[in-house]
């Protein structure tokens, strides 16, 4: 079996782990970082999975998961350099770090995958975004992608599109949060207890979800599908577009972008 160690036991760490638990790899293939002793306590004792320093987690493992902050990267990497051996993939879900980032700071040669997931990991419906370095081979992102198919779906991509991946779905779900949050104020308004506010525009998202998934249907056809002449709908849609929310949920997504090719740069250039 594969060995995997994470580094970095926050919540998209403990979620990956819980994941590939879940998914039936044994707790003994698994071992991850946490530089906080309590919480190392508290998760390996939940889990069953035992916890080691960087050095003693990467001498074990035959796959490397990087799930640090990333402005945390460069004493990780000085960590991984003398502890890494040979062909020791190097999976990274660090959000806006590129692949040239890992592979000059570890030994010459070592394969790198870069992952953009998002948070819905922690209830096992992530969407990640997978890219390889230039010494991954088809055999290492096949590994990477069995290894988060454990905890979502996940996509190919160049390395090229991954800042606005970032933008897109790594950030995606706090945009429907703060939609939802929105909708819920506006029942209160209307007059809604706040809990029943919650259940309908909770249930309403994901029963929208669920039909975006399973039909072949462009939404375009699904909203208009709600939307009759002279009702209701439409002339909520009408204020939506009078006050521009596409064009801001479009400006808000390169924003986004933008930080995300900003965070890799200032990273880089330390």
């Amino acid at each position: 079996m594969t060995r995997i160690a994470v580094l970095g036991a926050g919540k998209i760490g403990e979620a990956l782990l819980s994941g590939l638990l879940a998914a039936g790899r044994p707790a003994a293939d698994l071992v991850f970082t946490e530089r906080h002793p309590e919480r190392a306590a508290e998760l390996s004792g939940r889990l069953g999975v035992d916890s080691a320093d960087v050095a003693g987690a990467a001498a074990k493992a035959d796959v490397v998961v990087v799930a640090v902050k990333p402005q945390d990267i460069a004493p990780v990497l000085t960590e991984l350099k003398a502890a890494l051996t040979p062909g020791t993939l190097v999976v990274s879900l660090c959000a806006g770090l590129p692949t040239a980032l890992f592979e000059g700071g570890l030994p010459e040669g070592t394969p790198v995958v870069r992952v953009m997931p998002n948070t819905p990991m922690v209830v096992g419906e992530a969407m990640s975004a997978v890219s390889g370095g230039s010494h991954a081979s088809a055999e290492h992102l096949a590994l990477a992608e069995e290894m988060l198919g454990s905890v979502g779906r996940v996509v190919r991509v160049p390395e090229a599109q991954q800042d606005a991946v970032t933008a897109l779905s790594g950030s995606g779900p706090a945009y429907f949060f703060y939609l939802v949050e929105a909708m819920i104020d506006a029942g209160i308004l209307l007059g809604l207890p706040r809990a029943v506010a919650a259940d309908l525009i909770v249930q309403s998202a994901f029963g929208a979800a669920t039909m975006l998934r399973e039909s072949d249907d462009h939404p375009v056809l699904l909203r208009e599908a709600v939307t009759s002449p002279a009702g209701t709908t439409i002339a909520a849609i009408r204020e939506l577009e009078r006050h521009g929310v596409r064009a801001a949920l479009i400006d808000a997504i390169e924003a986004a972008r933008d930080r995300s090719v900003e965070l890799g740069r200032s990273v880089q250039n330390r």
